[in-house]
């Protein structure tokens, strides 16, 4: 890697050369589509001038042909089944072997079309398997369809044949350049960039602090089976970061959430949400209903305890990250009083709140205001976002976190997991260059890990005393940093 330019601004494109894209006024023309922001970034760069400009109409032509929405469906259809055409597009699709008949059939969640419908001939199933099998869900892709005649048992049927599927993996992901990237950058410079990659612009906040607070969010995207709850005032962009940013998340909003969606579905012989993703944000809580309690309850402990759960005589695993985001009045907005009362009656349960690694202050996210929307070059979303999914495979995060965190004796297990998982979330977010104890700034170790993780965890604590009295008068371990 060369040296690189000077300016801000430069520096980056210079560095991430090719996973830079210009975020500025296009963004407001794919908000309007209701484009992904992992989507939206992979038509910017794919046809804006070298200069970042883009031509609105041409693109939004481009994006009616490439993406085509539900109403497209029937338009599609009698293409395939009327003009004997293939067509091509983006979207998702799942795979599904049936037991039985051996069959491999998909379904398009987007569409409505179920697996009854469809058929991937075994020729096709070998050349495009891959990413279904590494998902155990709904897959982005580039899909080809087609219509054709299968004979099933003494009768003909139309089926819609998956024709060809290319995953979508549009950059390439070079984790160890990305960590070296890094090094080129203050600690400041740093922050402002990862802000322009989930498309907030840095300028708009007032303080180190605001820009923290909204990044805090990003945690459970690169680390395994973080437990999180944040309450905020309405506007601070908490659906937007969670739906939006990331292919590989899950928000659900509202509604009825049961055993069998978020775990296990014993009669479809399922895996649910938390085997499918890498987080399930479970959006203004305290609107979703859930279905039996108790075991909601049950499932839930376990899960959050170990990434295992069982359901029936199924046992299974998970690595997603639950996180449980609600509204909070401004009056509430103390974590010294009872914060989690208007939380659903599952969790009015303290052994289950004690499985949840951190609380986030969404208070000090300030609300969503035009200056705050990104406007100049910066990271690629789709690329950061998968960036931040194979830094959860990467474990050299958790082994600097075990060797720099000096635990007193005594200290409670729940408290010292969650404060290592918060710590090797964080190195990863901010610190991914930090590979051995030498490179380990002792300073902002402390300051924007360890200190902020034992902050997290700490209100957990508090509101664990005040719902029950077993944990009234518990007070975090002293943790120190080795080195200092």
């Amino acid at each position: 890697m060369e040296n690189p330019k000077n300016g801000a601004e430069e520096k980056l494109k210079s560095v991430f050369e090719g996973m830079c894209v210009k975020k500025d006024a296009a963004l407001e023309q794919f908000a309007i589509l209701s484009i992904p922001s992992f989507i939206r970034d992979w038509f910017i760069r794919k046809y804006s001038a070298a200069d970042g400009s883009l031509n609105a109409a041409f693109i939004s032509r481009k994006i009616r042909e490439v993406l085509p929405r539900k109403a497209d469906w029937p338009a599609l259809l009698d293409e395939m089944v009327s003009g004997g055409k293939e067509v091509k597009f983006v979207g998702k699709a799942e795979a599904l072997r049936d037991i039985r008949s051996g069959r491999v059939t998909f379904s398009l969640p987007d569409f409505g079309v179920s697996h009854d419908e469809t058929r991937i001939s075994p020729d096709v199933w070998e050349r495009c398997k891959e990413p279904f099998l590494s998902s155990n869900g709904p897959v982005w892709g580039i899909i080809t369809l087609g219509y054709e005649t299968v004979l099933r048992g003494q009768k003909s049927e139309g089926v819609i044949s998956l024709k060809d599927f290319k995953d979508f993996r549009p950059y390439k992901i070079d984790l160890e350049y990305y960590k070296k990237a890094r090094a080129y950058f203050d600690t400041a410079e740093w922050i402002d960039i990862l802000l322009g990659a989930v498309d907030y612009n840095a300028a708009g906040f007032c303080t180190e602090e605001e820009k923290l607070a909204m990044l805090t969010r990003l945690l459970p995207f690169a680390e395994k089976r973080l437990n999180l709850i944040e309450l905020a005032p309405k506007g601070t962009g908490k659906s937007y970061l969670f739906s939006k940013i990331s292919k590989r998340g899950w928000l659900a909003s509202g509604g009825v959430m049961t055993r069998a969606k978020m775990f296990y579905d014993m009669m479809l012989k399922q895996e649910g949400l938390v085997s499918n993703y890498d987080y399930v944000a479970l959006d203004e809580i305290a609107t979703i209903r859930f279905g039996d309690v108790s075991e909601m309850q049950g499932a839930m402990k376990g899960y959050l305890e170990s990434g295992v759960y069982t359901v029936g005589v199924k046992e299974g695993k998970g690595d997603a990250g639950v996180i449980l985001l609600g509204n909070i009045a401004q009056s509430s907005m103390n974590v010294n009083s009872d914060m989690f009362s208007t939380l659903p009656e599952v969790f009015h349960d303290s052994a289950l709140i004690d499985r949840f690694h951190g609380f986030l202050e969404g208070w000090k996210v300030p609300r969503m205001s035009e200056d705050k929307k990104m406007c100049g070059w910066a990271l690629n979303t789709e690329y950061f976002a998968e960036i931040l999914h194979a830094l959860r495979e990467d474990l050299t995060a958790r082994s600097l976190a075990d060797r720099l965190i000096l635990t007193p004796a005594g200290a409670d297990t729940r408290d010292v997991t969650a404060v290592k998982r918060l710590c090797s979330a964080f190195i990863k977010l901010l610190f991914p260059h930090w590979e051995k104890e030498s490179d380990v700034n002792r300073g902002e170790f402390s300051k924007y890990c360890l200190g902020p993780a034992v902050h997290m965890r700490g209100i957990v604590k508090k509101q664990l005393g005040i719902m029950d009295s077993e944990f009234a008068g518990k007070t975090m371990p002293a943790f120190e940093v080795k080195g200092m």
